[in-house]
């Protein structure tokens, strides 16, 4: 039997065979992928998409900052677009950056140019191709607020630009097709002075050390805000502040984190994510959705939808 690396166009980025997601996730977990694709920049992704086989199921992902891989692994090619799509310039107030580029990046180049608005990219982990596919947010905006428009190749090949509301981009939702492989993002933002970009980007900072976990394996956000009130105040409610099953736990400093604490499986951590969600329903608390993107199959082997 031919193997799946055999099937795989030549390209100019890199194949990895059988390599483990933990390796790129924040959370530290996972079983391995199939193949790891490394695209050395657009037209190489686009090369890869065209020519493909059609039933090899093609994964995309950015940093794994906010992304839970099961322990089964993830059948396929697993797209990597943050090793080199990472270009970032601007026209203007606008910025033009790449997929692959880190949010915590854009928001220094804006700083840099000069270009105001961009300046809450720096609270979120993650990548512009994250960002759009989740309409990330912090410290009062998101993605749609600063977004021009995204470009995305699909699994065929053709190159798609979009605006937010042609996206149905909504809070940390967006419903771009999911075969969409973003790109690049062009960024409005707005004149303004360095050092007050810079004194802004400071204070978030300094308020995420306060109130966030470091220093520690996590994925984020686990939990979407409901329509009223704070999700990690629903789960404090609910007494799951500290909960621990295997290697996971509920962060104590702020239990909208869940923590590998060393030895977690990922099974660890989706199970205690779901034992929190129950806990909070019986207590009278909202119904909290998953901000964290879950994929990949169980250790049985079994394929588990999101």
């Amino acid at each position: 039997m031919k193997s799946l690396l055999s099937k795989l166009p030549e390209v100019q980025g890199t194949y990895s065979e059988d390599d483990s997601m933990a390796f790129h996730t924040w959370f530290g977990v996972g079983g391995p992928a199939d193949i790891i694709f490394c695209p050395a920049d657009e037209k190489d992704l686009l090369k890869f998409l065209t020519m493909c086989p059609k039933d090899i199921p093609i994964t995309p992902i950015g940093a794994g900052s906010n992304l839970l891989v099961r322990d089964g692994g993830i059948a396929g090619v697993v797209v990597k677009v943050s090793e080199n799509v990472t270009t970032i310039y601007h026209e203007g107030t606008r910025v033009i950056a790449g997929a692959g580029a880190t949010d915590a990046a854009v928001a220094r180049y804006a700083q840099k140019a000069g270009i105001a608005g961009l300046e809450f990219l720096i609270g979120i982990p993650g990548t512009i191709g994250g960002g759009l596919r989740m309409n990330a947010g912090a410290y009062g905006s998101e993605f749609c607020d600063v977004v021009n428009k995204a470009s995305a190749l699909t699994r065929d090949g053709q190159i798609i630009t979009a605006t937010p509301p042609e996206m149905g981009m909504s809070y940390r939702n967006c419903d771009a097709p999911r075969d969409w492989i973003f790109v690049s993002a062009e960024l409005q933002g707005r004149k303004g002075n360095p050092e007050t970009i810079r004194a802004r980007m400071k204070e978030i900072i300094h308020s995420r050390s306060h109130s966030q976990p470091k220093g520690v394996r996590t994925g984020g956000s686990t939990f979407a805000n409901p329509c009223e009130g704070k999700a990690w105040e629903a789960i404090d409610k609910a007494g799951c502040r500290g909960l621990q099953i295997g290697g996971a736990k509920v962060s104590d400093k702020h239990c909208n984190f869940l923590i590998n604490t060393g030895v977690a499986t990922a099974d660890d951590i989706e199970t205690l994510g779901e034992t929190i969600r129950q806990r909070v329903r019986q207590s009278g608390g909202p119904h909290l959705r998953w901000e964290i993107r879950r994929l990949g199959r169980k250790s049985s082997g079994g394929r588990s939808n999101d």
